[in-house]
């Protein structure tokens, strides 16, 4: 069988989202009803980091346990992919030991090059370029407490990373419409992104331009692990996309907002805003672990009945 990996989100169809978003709902509703859901029971994992995380690690390493499965935990600093080893011989000898692999790292031609040489499956747990593991648990998030995010806007505020690449992804591929505001010379690459037309989103230089009218705000750190050098220069170059009340305001009486997580109070976004009603951040960091426990049960066995 040809083995399926999940490195964006291009990676999948739309009626393939709609599977796993529903399934997702079913996994989450078995959770919080503590009924057993042993699907992935034998199955093993293998978490590789090279970029260190919380959510990520809990919400896989949770997740995976409680579909009956076992994890083993790899960083670079415990393991020969921090001694030189060719990517491609630890794929390959990784992926005969273990039934799925997450990877967390910098540049996407790692996880690609690994996906190359895996014989299990394979998925990005954040790269430099993409996150789709993040924007499927805010879609979810989102459907959750508005319903379908067809025809809907989102008003992407702040840095044109990973995070906002695979929202303009997913708008494409699922029909709905994506604000961008940066700041000048942090605009998204679109050709690192992958989309092929304007139809599915609009650039803005005034940030509250970007929220006016939007169903959803959402924003994520100024400066991303491994950028660290930037931090003094990127704090003064954001200063005006701080997510705040005006923002807010300016969007949607009923428009939500969300973070990816670990957030910098003061700086991308207001203590007003990330705590208050519209935020719908701790749901979003909790569904991470319910669209991936959809995603791997996918991965390995395919649509459920």
């Amino acid at each position: 069988m040809t083995v399926k990996h999940y490195l964006q989100f291009t990676d999948f169809t739309a009626e393939e989202y709609a599977y796993l978003l529903e399934r997702a709902a079913l996994l989450k509703r078995k959770f919080k009803n503590y009924e057993k859901h042993h699907s992935l029971a034998d199955r093993t994992l293998a978490m590789i980091f090279e970029k260190a995380s919380t959510r990520t690690r809990v919400s896989f390493e949770a997740g995976m346990y409680q579909l009956g499965g076992s994890v083993v935990h790899l960083t670079t600093g415990d393991s020969q992919l921090g001694r030189a080893e060719p990517i491609e011989d630890s794929a390959k000898v990784i992926s005969r030991m273990v039934d799925l692999v997450m990877i967390r790292t910098f540049g996407q031609d790692k996880i690609e090059r690994f996906a190359a040489h895996s014989r299990v499956p394979v998925i990005n747990g954040l790269t430099n370029e993409f996150h789709p593991c993040q924007i499927l648990a805010d879609i979810f998030t989102y459907i959750e407490h508005r319903g379908s995010i067809a025809g809907k806007t989102v008003a992407w505020v702040g840095d044109g990373n990973n995070m906002a690449n695979t929202w303009l992804q997913a708008a494409e591929l699922l029909g709905f419409r994506v604000h961008v505001s940066t700041p000048g010379g942090y605009e998204v690459n679109r050709a690192i992104a992958g989309v092929r037309s304007n139809a599915s989103y609009a650039v803005f230089e005034n940030p509250i331009d970007a929220c006016r009218d939007a169903d959803l705000v959402t924003t994520d750190v100024w400066t991303s692990m491994g950028f660290e050098a930037e931090n003094e220069a990127r704090r003064q170059a954001f200063a005006d996309w701080r997510v705040d009340d005006t923002m807010m305001r300016a969007a949607k009486p009923d428009a939500l907002f969300m973070h990816c997580l670990p957030a910098h109070r003061g700086e991308e976004v207001t203590a007003e805003v990330i705590d208050g009603p519209q935020s719908v951040v701790w749901d979003e960091a909790e569904n991470r672990m319910h669209v991936q426990k959809a995603l791997m049960e996918y991965l390995l066995l395919g649509r459920q009945p």
